[in-house]
């Protein structure tokens, strides 16, 4: 062999040796027992260590009242007062334990604790990795710290991240809610707690549901995702993504929101809402819409924003901005809408117009009025530049009733005995029982009472100073058959739930809906904290 060959065999053998000798396990140091003994019958091949015992190993402290080293395997069995340290980030306490050197792994039975310096974890065994800094059990424990009482039949703990994580059934009790889960990660440090699969929240204020959340017990906020719903006594919120505030008792919710009111017979929806508990008031936006059930019937209320405030018997709903409502033989559309559910009172605001049936009706301001008792639509007013039009049955004209103010009642949800005041005038096609026309009046009086049937006028009475008379259809031409201020919009009825909806909102929906969809179908979407939490566990972990 030449010399070259010869030392690079020689430093190869050299650099393997200390190889090995990097990777070969440390030994278990004694550092202090009061006496020291070989029992072969005892334990064999084992040194007996009694009184104030204590070893280390690679920093880990370990100390007893007795134990057995078996200095071949590396190995020690600790009885009595067994205590085993870690630095400062972990205690572990034990009438018995078991440590390999060799892998690195602890074993401790018997009244089992462990204590780091945010919570304290009790079990009747505990196992403990160091290679990867994990801690579990399989027994019944209970962890605690200053706001928490974790309780599960198994757990694992993550010394470096110092995170619990629960894969069975897990209960984390606070003086203000009990969180229950299969499956929580909880950090000590933060506070903050992470849910997977279904899991509950109840507290004396509500119960809240979710099968992806987040919760801060510190701050008591909390994120929620999927198939999640927050319910108090007179609600039920639900949305793809739910935000919560304890302290404020504040909610807010994005995409298909749904709010229940289950003690005034509402629902409203949307795609963002925030509710205000404790100021018994929330907020809609997104293609809101506010649903209230009367007369056996659904009345569909839309605008741009919508707003609930009040206490139960005392709600109130504001609309805005291009409002429209539907029920059935009844819609219409107004700037905003005011709605008391204590004085059974709907304003529209602003540009008014009304359907009911055939009819329209126009004025500067209209009132539907309720009644609490049966629950059903009882009367109408129309307050200044009243205007009622409704087409001929069978020809092209108009039947028109103009005037100052009207006043109307419903019978059976339908417009039935009409009265209009003050500078009254009409022009009515009259037909007779076989639908022929007979002429076509043209009227003005101070008042005029309407009676209506079938969506169309059976009688007319006119009162106090009446001018006018019936003409021909040939002899009343074409452009005096017009009240002034006459426009017919028949074009822009509402006749379905969804036409309270404009074309750009149904498109908008749409995306949202189809984005949902696609979020729902993923196994794994990551937890996107809300900006109102922190970051805190995302930071890169230390080793």
């Amino acid at each position: 062999m030449n010399k070259s060959l010869f030392f690079i065999h020689f430093w190869l053998t050299i650099l393997s040796f200390n190889t090995i000798l990097a990777q070969a396990p440390k030994k278990i140091i004694i550092e202090h027992s009061d006496f020291a003994d070989v029992n072969q019958f005892e334990a064999p091949d084992a040194f007996l260590l009694t009184g104030k015992v204590r070893v280390n190993h690679e920093g880990v402290i370990l100390t007893c009242n007795k134990a057995y080293y078996f200095q071949k395997e590396n190995y020690i069995k600790a009885f009595g007062n067994v205590q085993l340290v870690q630095g400062d980030t972990l205690y572990l306490n034990s009438k018995y334990a078991e440590y390999n050197g060799n892998t690195k792994q602890a074993f401790a039975t018997g009244n089992a604790e462990m204590r780091s310096p945010e919570s304290t974890m009790v079990t009747d065994t505990i196992n403990f990795n160091r290679n990867t800094q994990e801690v579990y059990y399989n027994s019944n424990g209970t962890i605690t710290n200053r706001e928490n009482t974790l309780k599960s039949k198994s757990g694992k703990y993550f010394v470096i991240e110092k995170k619990y994580q629960f894969m069975t059934a897990v209960t984390l009790s606070n003086p203000k809610y009990v969180i229950k889960s299969n499956h929580l990660d909880y950090y000590s440090n933060s506070g903050h707690s992470y849910l997977f699969g279904p899991s509950t929240i109840t507290s004396k204020v509500n119960f809240i549901y979710t099968e992806k959340g987040f919760y801060d017990t510190k701050k008591n906020v909390a994120h929620f995702l999927r198939k999640s719903y927050i319910k108090y006594k007179d609600r039920l919120i639900e949305g793809d993504s739910l935000y919560y505030n304890r302290n404020k008792e504040f909610a807010s919710a994005t995409r298909n929101v749904k709010i229940t009111d289950s003690i005034n017979r509402g629902i409203i929806k949307g795609h963002y809402a925030e509710i205000y508990k404790n100021k018994d008031s929330l907020f809609v936006t997104k293609r809101a819409v506010a649903v209230n059930f009367v007369e056996n019937d659904s009345v569909y209320i839309h605008g741009k924003k919508m707003m609930v405030t009040g206490k139960e018997g005392n709600r109130i709903i504001r609309a805005f901005n291009n409002v429209r409502f539907y029920k059935t033989n009844m819609s219409g559309k107004c700037d905003s809408i005011y709605s008391s559910s204590k004085l059974a009172l709907t304003k529209l605001i602003g540009k008014p117009i009304l359907w009911n049936g055939e009819n329209q009706i126009t004025g500067d301001v209209i009132h539907l009025i309720g009644n609490n008792a049966t629950r059903e639509l009882d009367s109408l007013k129309v307050l200044n530049n009243t205007f009622l039009v409704s087409k001929d049955t069978l020809g092209k004209g108009y039947n028109q009733v103009k005037g100052m103010n009207l006043f109307g009642k419903f019978i059976e949800g339908k417009l039935h005995d009409v009265d209009i005041i003050k500078n009254t005038e009409v022009i009515y096609y009259m037909r007779n029982d076989a639908k022929e026309l007979i002429g076509i009046n043209k009227s003005v009086s101070s008042k005029i009472n309407l009676i209506i049937e079938k969506n169309a006028i059976e009688t007319i009475t006119f009162f106090n100073q009446v001018n006018g008379d019936i003409y021909p259809e040939k002899d009343l031409p074409e452009n005096a058959r017009k009240l002034s201020g006459l426009v017919w919009r028949g074009e822009e009825r509402i006749k379905s739930k969804d036409g309270i909806f404009p074309d750009e909102e149904n498109t908008e929906n749409d995306k949202l809906v189809q984005q949902g969809k696609k979020e729902n179908t993923k196994e794994n979407v990551p937890m996107k904290i809300r900006k109102e939490t922190l970051n805190y566990d995302k930071k890169k972990k230390k080793i």
